[in-house]
This record gives structure tokens, C-alpha cells and sequence, in this order.
């Protein structure tokens, strides 16, 4: 199965969440069955890359994905990478199910307490 494109845009530093509804028709009239499924994305630099922003996600019944990216994490992000969102069902076949280009546009105001806290000392 290819995977459906899902370009990201991002701006350094910010929260994101995202909810991904996935089905087993075009028409998006059956639920497809996240029973047990395990979900994970990441974004990298680069295919392969050892740079790695990781996500949090979860699968919500019947046939939701939620995924996040804190502030803290998305401090880290590549000014140009990719990424992936993949399952593995409970029989250990896995798909990867959206990927795309990821963009981020550097970040002007730090908000990050630690930081804040340490220019203004």
C-alpha cells in the first residue's frame, strides 16, 4: 500500500496536534479497525537520518490516530526533513499509512521557560 502524502509545515518551537481518521473505503463509510494497532511517527533530517524528533501518538477507537509534537521536541526540528506515520497490527504486519516533506520555519520569540530564565539572570 502506498501511503497518502501529508506535508508538514512548522514553525520551531510551537505545539501541534493532529487527528488522522482512517478508512477502509473511498467513500469514508467504513470505519477501518484499529484493534490492538500500534502507532508511531517520527521526523527526521533525512530517510534514515540519526537526526530524530520524535511524536507522541495513540490510537483511539474505532478509527482515530492522534498525534503530537510538543514545543520542547519541536525545538529540535530540521529545517527541511520527512516523515512517516506507521502501524503495526497485533498479527505484525505493519503499513505506514501518511508520509511527506517537512518544513519548519525558524522560530523569533524563544518561549521556553529554561531559556527565558537564563537570559533574564
Amino acid at each position: 500500500m502506498t501511503p497518502g502524502k501529508l506535508a508538514l509545515s512548522l514553525y520551531r518551537g510551537d505545539s501541534y496536534r493532529w487527528s488522522f481518521l482512517l478508512w477502509t473505503d473511498a467513500a469514508k463509510t467504513i470505519p477501518a479497525d484499529l484493534t490492538g494497532v500500534i502507532a508511531k511517527a517520527e521526523i527526521r533530517d533525512k530517510p534514515g537520518g540519526n537526526m530524530i524528533v520524535p511524536t507522541v501518538c495513540a490510537v483511539v477507537l474505532p478509527n482515530t490516530i492522534t498525534m503530537v509534537l510538543d514545543a520542547l521536541d519541536s525545538q529540535l526540528l530540521p529545517p527541511a526533513g520527512v516523515w512517516d506515520l506507521q502501524l503495526t497490527y497485533p498479527t505484525g504486519e505493519v503499513a505506514t499509512v501518511l508520509a511527506g516533506a517537512v518544513t519548519t520555519t525558524a522560530d523569533v520569540t524563544d518561549s521556553a521557560t529554561s531559556r527565558m530564565l537564563r537570559s533574564v539572570a
